[in-house]
């Protein structure tokens, strides 16, 4: 759910990047229809895709690894343990990214991805955290629709700030003019 919300957001924002999706069980499984119709309201359509299991490479090939959960980004980086600085949590990656304020623009989202790092405890990946999201799998479809309400509205907070939108003209208040013209 969270790469179909990821990469609708990123394509609303024209950002060139690849979202790939990952998962540590087995592959090749077509996508529930229950996560299918929490999607449609988004505009996500999976319906040709398949689960992958996620290898050493994707995660060697990865700017940024996002998880629902600390469990899944523990695992990340055991598979990759190079990759801890920029693997997070969604719900980690929101929180950090907000108590840091958004990319300043012109500046690199790699070098901003790579601050949300910075006095990170690894002491605090371990166990369960309040901002785990939960996997529905085997609930009721309102489970499915709540979760993927949480992911998108998470994934526009961490989009926000990654890639914010310019201000738009007029937005930005401009001095008066002294009468006579400009000094």
């Amino acid at each position: 759910m969270a790469a179909a919300l990821l990469a609708r957001r990123l394509s609303s924002r024209a950002v060139p990047a690849e979202v790939v999706s990952g998962g540590f069980l087995p592959g090749g499984h077509p996508v529930p229809p229950e996560v299918r119709a929490a999607l449609a309201p988004f505009g996500a359509d999976l319906s040709g895709h398949r689960s992958h299991r996620l290898t050493r490479g994707d995660i060697e090939g990865a700017d940024l690894i996002l998880t629902m959960t600390t469990q899944h980004l523990r695992e990340a980086a055991l598979l990759v343990p190079g990759a801890l600085g920029r693997t997070f949590s969604l719900g980690e990656a929101v929180t950090r990214g907000e108590a840091m304020g958004p990319r300043p623009t012109g500046t690199d989202p790699f070098d901003w991805v790579a601050a949300l790092s910075a006095g990170r405890n690894p002491r605090e990946l371990l166990g369960r955290s309040p901002e785990d999201v939960a996997d529905p799998f085997g609930g009721p479809a309102a489970g499915y629709r709540a979760t993927a309400t949480l992911l998108d509205g998470l994934l526009g907070r961490l989009t926000g700030l990654l890639w914010p939108a310019p201000a738009p003209l007029g937005s930005v208040p401009v001095p008066p003019v002294p009468a006579g013209g400009a000094p």
